[in-house]
């Protein structure tokens, strides 16, 4: 049974209903929401308390935490279990046998991975910059912040709640389900437990929970109370549809029946920008589709990723540079796409999206 997780929005006309459209959050009326993604990513190492603090100190209304779990059980916010790229684990000595090569979706990965260490041992490391060669003035930082666990984030989103005398959300994804299930180290229990001992599995707590994959999701569509967000990738297929000989792609997900599908168990969807407006070979932007509208129909939300400032990841459109690492037009990007009708976006420069939030 799905949750009604968020509120709806009744539009009357001339005395009759002409639509029912989810709000962007059951928080929150003004607008667009704005996720800082992996936090205030453009400013500090990605997935660390320093990061979450500043996003929501920018105007975040939700941090956002991708989950993987330790050797022990415990859930901590990497992007990906791998983590030889965010953090020193390469120049701890004492875990050079640790390397390994791994099939993670498919894909072979070489590195080193949270499932093969304990709480303590990554406790013991450093984050630092993912993308050094764009985000030059990051690297000041490495070396500073631990790996932090999801309860540390909980912890740090009602603290900031308090001080900041507004409500900081949390927005945890689930990663690599399937190959976490596969090892005996499922996520989806590990969550719904760490909801429930913080009292956030509630239809009113400011919580999403999202995942790339649909087995899952539906699943968690059983034990939570709170909304539940499709990720949508502009290509490939839900790993746990490869895994199970499942033929649909994400592109069967975004059409008008794969989204009525989506509505039976998730309450919006996470779209990257270029199914709502496509790009061309030369990175320029092409007429937006119908998705978003589409979405709004049956009853999604519609939350948007990735809005970062740099060249390197806006339409050509709006460039002001061969310099990728300078920064582009992003408010005319924000402007775009709220012309678009979407709820949130998920932005790793949180200031510029809530004044693109402001002034639109």
């Amino acid at each position: 049974m799905l949750r009604r997780g968020l509120a709806a929005v009744v539009l009357v006309f001339a005395g009759a209903v002409v639509a029912s459209l989810p709000s962007a959050s059951a928080h929150d009326d003004k607008g667009p929401i704005v996720i800082g993604h992996r936090g205030a990513s453009a400013y500090r190492p990605e997935h660390t308390l320093a990061a979450y603090e500043l996003a929501a100190r920018m105007g975040a209304d939700f941090i956002e935490p991708d989950l993987v779990p330790t050797k022990d059980g415990k859930l901590v916010a990497r992007h990906e279990n791998e983590i030889g790229g965010t953090t020193n684990v390469a120049d701890k000595t004492q875990f050079a046998d640790r390397k390994k090569t791994k099939t993670i979706d498919g894909v072979a990965v070489t590195g080193w991975f949270t499932e093969d260490f304990t709480l303590a041992e990554l406790k013991t490391l450093r984050a630092k910059e993912r993308i050094p060669a764009i985000r030059p003035r990051n690297t000041l930082y490495d070396g500073r912040f631990e790996i932090p666990t999801l309860q540390e984030v909980i912890d740090l989103s009602k603290r900031l709640s308090r001080e900041l005398h507004r409500e900081i959300g949390i927005y945890p994804e689930t990663k690599h389900p399937t190959y976490f299930q596969s090892i005996g180290l499922a996520l989806e229990p590990k969550l719904v437990d760490t909801l429930n001992r913080n009292g956030l599995n509630r239809s009113s707590a400011k919580v999403f929970v999202q995942s790339f994959e649909v087995a899952n999701l539906k699943e968690l569509n059983r034990s939570l109370r709170v909304p539940i967000v499709q990720l949508v990738n502009a290509s490939g297929a839900p790993y746990d549809f490869i895994a199970a000989g499942d033929k649909r792609t994400y592109a069967d997900l975004v059409t008008p029946a794969g989204l009525r599908e989506v509505r039976s168990y998730a309450d919006g969807v996470g779209l990257t920008k270029d199914i709502i407006i496509p790009r061309d070979a030369g990175g320029f932007l092409k007429a937006p589709t119908t998705v978003v509208k589409d979405a709004h129909k049956v009853g999604l939300i519609v939350h948007s990723w990735t809005f970062r400032n740099e060249n390197s990841f806006l339409p050509a459109d709006f460039r002001s540079s061969t310099d990728p690492a300078a920064y582009g037009r992003a408010f005319e990007e924000y402007d775009l796409f709220f012309k678009q009708g979407i709820d949130g976006v998920f932005a790793d420069n949180p200031d510029t999206a809530v004044e693109a939030k402001v002034k639109r």
